[in-house]
């Protein structure tokens, strides 16, 4: 079993409160990346905007896809 096949299985098992807080911890955890490292705040706002975009075509593919 590779390990991709067993992270899957592990987040089938996970509730929406539990990927609630594994969001937000990701979130605290950029955040203090950020935090330490000023040097990538420092980037203009369209870089975020290009992270964003290409980050989420995939989910959005799957969830509005058939």
């Amino acid at each position: 079993m590779g390990c991709c096949e067993m992270m899957n299985k592990k987040i089938k098992k996970m509730d929406v409160y539990d990927m609630s807080l594994t969001k937000l911890g990701v979130a605290a955890f950029i955040l203090m990346v950020a935090k330490l490292w000023s040097g990538i705040l420092a980037l203009p706002w369209y870089w975020y905007a290009i992270i964003f975009v290409l980050a989420a075509i995939r989910p959005m593919a799957k969830i509005f896809g058939k």
